[in-house]
């Protein structure tokens, strides 16, 4: 193809471009450039920043994966944890399932014969030849651990009921425990922004002080404060991104452990839990790491 047909295709395709675009695009990459260049400036610090996030977005990472897996082994738990209501003889079983399935958070009422207790019962020990003493019995599965004593309570106050029983020290130690957990994961959540914001709002003050001469020439030409604050924000965005990278490795052999130990012990593991901790350990980095730089360049940068 000749010089000659080049150009006229380039002004064929100038021509349906409009010039807003390329100005828009001119800037983006005018933005992008003064990213690296302050990426540069940055030197063999960027290496120490980027590895420390790393290491604290591992540490919240494993965490909250970790969380995730304790509560799902909770949730296991409360899953087998039912009430035991015995009824009195002279009570309608049915009438008194029909009432206790109309209460609020209750899953199931499975109504246990006395003739069936019985048997069982008989086949397991060895009783005298008497009269069936047992009760009817209903087990009562509730929706969450942290509701059995709700529903505990008011089945008490139901006259066709003779005494009910539940694990009331296990259901208290797993919600006592579920909560500490969850409670430990927002303390480090908090450490984390305090921690990236610090390291990201220190490394764009050196940045700022070492571009202060090039950027009062730039606010006296009349640039737009937005196209001297992105650069600086994608700056500590960047370094977010990529200690959330690094952190990935160590964080997958946490999810393959943390499988195993569902193996093992029969539970099934948290539905997505790994895509989850991926997406939010993205978000967090990204989101503080761009907060640190706009923090820094509202207490360093007059713009």
């Amino acid at each position: 193809m000749s010089d000659t047909a080049k150009s006229i295709i380039k002004k064929k395709v100038k021509a349906h471009i409009p010039k807003d675009w390329l100005k828009e695009l001119r800037i983006v990459y005018r933005i992008t450039l003064e990213t690296i260049y302050g990426i540069k400036r940055t030197g063999w610090i960027n290496l120490a920043i980027i590895t420390t996030m790393a290491a604290i977005l591992t540490i919240f990472g494993a965490l909250f994966r970790t969380t995730l897996s304790i509560t799902s082994f909770v949730q296991e738990l409360g899953n087998v944890l039912e009430i035991s209501v015995y009824l009195k003889s002279s009570a309608d079983t049915k009438q008194v399932a029909t009432e206790i399935r109309g209460l609020e958070h209750v899953e199931r009422v499975k109504i246990i014969p006395k003739e069936h207790s019985w048997e069982n019962l008989k086949r397991e020990i060895d009783v005298p030849n008497m009269d069936n003493p047992l009760p009817d019995t209903l087990h009562v599965k509730v929706d969450k651990p942290e509701n059995v004593n709700t529903v505990f309570n008011k089945i008490k106050t139901y006259s066709g009921v003779e005494d009910l029983n539940y694990a009331q020290d296990i259901a208290k130690k797993m919600q006592f425990f579920n909560n500490v957990v969850h409670t430990i994961t927002l303390v480090v959540v908090v450490l984390v922004a305090i921690l990236t914001i610090t390291i990201i709002n220190n490394t764009i003050q050196l940045v700022i002080q070492s571009r202060k001469e090039e950027i009062e020439i730039m606010r006296l030409m009349g640039v737009s404060n937005w196209y001297i604050k992105i650069p600086l924000i994608l700056q500590g965005a960047i370094y977010g991104f990529l200690g959330a990278l690094i952190a990935l490795i160590p964080l997958n052999a946490v999810n393959d452990g943390l499988l195993k130990v569902h193996e093992f012990f029969v539970v099934p593991a948290p539905l997505l839990a790994n895509n989850t901790v991926i997406l939010v350990l993205f978000v967090i980095a990204v989101g503080f790491g761009s907060s640190g730089s706009l923090l820094s360049i509202k207490k360093h940068l007059q713009v």
